[in-house]
């Protein structure tokens, strides 16, 4: 399943159904085939969200055994949350700006 977050006031972003999934309960929202998120919901989201990746960055990454830091390459990384809400906080600046709820699903 994919996620499609929509908006009258920008671009949808899609989502894998995990990442969506996360998104969606660190803001406190049900993960689901449709839902909304409303103006008024919008810039609890966003600090949510932002607090949720603060967190993460000050965690030390998990070091596995035998693997030095030399060896580690971009590519072995996963890729970060901070990364993967870009998007997501993108639509929801854009559409609390323009007084446009974010949807998915309908």
């Amino acid at each position: 399943m994919l996620y499609k977050f929509k908006s009258q006031a920008a671009a949808e972003v899609i989502m894998l159904r995990e990442t969506g999934d996360e998104l969606l309960k660190i803001i406190g929202k049900t993960p689901g085939a449709t839902g909304i998120i409303t103006v008024a919901q919008i810039p609890d989201a966003i600090a949510a969200l932002q607090a949720e990746v603060k967190r993460r960055a000050a965690q030390p990454a998990p070091k596995q055994e035998n693997e030095s830091q030399e060896d580690a390459t971009p590519a072995d990384d996963p890729i970060s949350l901070g990364r993967r809400v870009v998007p997501f906080i993108d639509l929801l600046r854009q559409s609390a700006q323009e007084g446009k709820d974010v949807v998915w699903g309908v």
